[in-house]
């Protein structure tokens, strides 16, 4: 379908969904009729700015494209939510009156609650969103773990998407938090921009400050692949970053060996047929007697190939946790895992929530993180 009927398409299905919170609530607001032709136009608004936040990349005038992301993408977020409560108000609407017990009263008291705990949500989420990830502390047992290795730490960002909301403070203050966790090394699992290298190389310049024993680490994500991805390893790369591309390094720590391997995104070959994920790839030429062997890979869902190559860890970031309600009730339809630690056979997997967000300044339920894993010796029931 060419681009623009999916614009089309897409639009016109906005459109009936305002009109559907509309017709939900206007008629049931108490009060003057200048509340409901209030409340017309700010639907009439939200039709025109959410498209607006996704689009307004295209602008290349600056500060207007990134100001028109701001309001659009605010929006979206508030739309998300007043649909999600609208919904749950119309069932429960039609529970009552199945049961008999419906009144004008709770029809309308629900009509003014929607949108007030819609805008509620908004400016919680906001908030949580923009504030600085907190640390999460995560043990890793390792079987058969070198007495060297105990403790060996890793700290891992993940997803901060630095484009029109997200510049340069915001990745900066991340960068400082990092370096204070005085990391053995550090792991970056993809989706750190969105926008080109020419936009956002000032923004992007924190990185060259991270600072671990054995150096940072990162992977393409998806978004890497949208925004020109050939163009930001180069970057990467020149921020002082190991890019790692289905390879491996040895890292020599205190008398013992960790790898530390990384793929390229799980859909890199949609857009470039090299660059297709392989875990296995990722461990070719390694020796066989390392005790540790961690992977880097955007999606969770690498992780069926990462247990088959033999990995005994995998960190990855991609689902943001859903980010706020009801978003991660749809991951699991495409990730095996949504966030946190998991088992498959003998690897690990842990997935990050994120460290910054995607599209709308919102998180609920879903705080971002900056995530420090320690290896530790397993138990014998590990």
């Amino acid at each position: 379908m060419p681009p623009r009927i999916v614009i089309v398409v897409v639009f016109l299905l906005l459109a009936m969904l305002h009109g559907y919170i509309g017709w939900s609530l206007l008629p049931a607001i108490p009060g003057p009729d200048l509340l409901r032709w209030l409340g017309t136009l700010l639907l009439l608004a939200s039709v025109i700015l959410v498209p607006t936040g996704l689009l307004a990349r295209t602008i290349r005038r600056q500060p207007l494209s990134d100001r028109l992301a701001w309001v659009g993408l605010i929006t979206m977020g508030m739309f998300s939510t007043l649909l999600l409560l609208t919904l749950l108000r119309d069932a429960a609407m039609l529970l009552t009156t199945m049961l008999g017990i419906s009144s004008v009263v709770v029809s309308e008291s629900t009509a003014i609650a929607v949108p007030l705990l819609a805008g509620v949500a908004t400016l919680i989420g906001f908030f949580n969103a923009r504030r600085l990830a907190k640390v999460v502390e995560i043990e890793i047992p390792i079987r058969d773990l070198p007495l060297a290795l105990h403790g060996f730490t890793v700290v891992q960002i993940s997803d901060i998407h630095v484009g029109p909301t997200i510049k340069r403070g915001y990745l900066e203050a991340i960068v400082v938090a990092v370096n204070k966790l005085d990391a053995d090394m550090i792991a970056v699992t993809g989706d750190l921009v969105d926008g080109s290298v020419q936009e956002l190389t000032s923004h992007t310049a924190p990185l060259a400050k991270l600072s671990a024993r054995h150096g940072a680490y990162f992977v393409t994500g998806n978004h890497e692949y949208y925004s020109n991805a050939h163009s930001w390893i180069a970057e990467i790369r020149r921020l002082g970053l190991t890019v790692l591309m289905n390879e491996h390094r040895l890292l020599a720590h205190d008398g013992e060996t960790v790898l530390v391997a990384g793929v390229t995104d799980y859909l890199a070959h949609h857009f470039d047929e090299s660059h297709r994920s392989d875990p296995h790839a990722a461990l070719a030429g390694a020796p066989l007697n390392i005790t540790v062997k961690m992977l880097l890979a955007h999606q969770p869902r690498s992780a069926s190939a990462a247990a088959d190559a033999g990995f005994d860890l995998q960190l990855s970031g991609h689902t943001h946790g859903g980010q706020f309600f009801p978003w991660n009730l749809f991951v699991p339809l495409q990730q095996p895992y949504t966030s946190g630690l998991n088992r498959l056979e003998q690897l690990w997997i842990y997935t990050s929530r994120g460290t910054g967000y995607w599209g709308p300044p919102k998180r609920l339920g879903a705080p971002s993180e900056i995530t420090r894993l320690r290896l530790v010796m397993a138990s014998a029931d590990k």
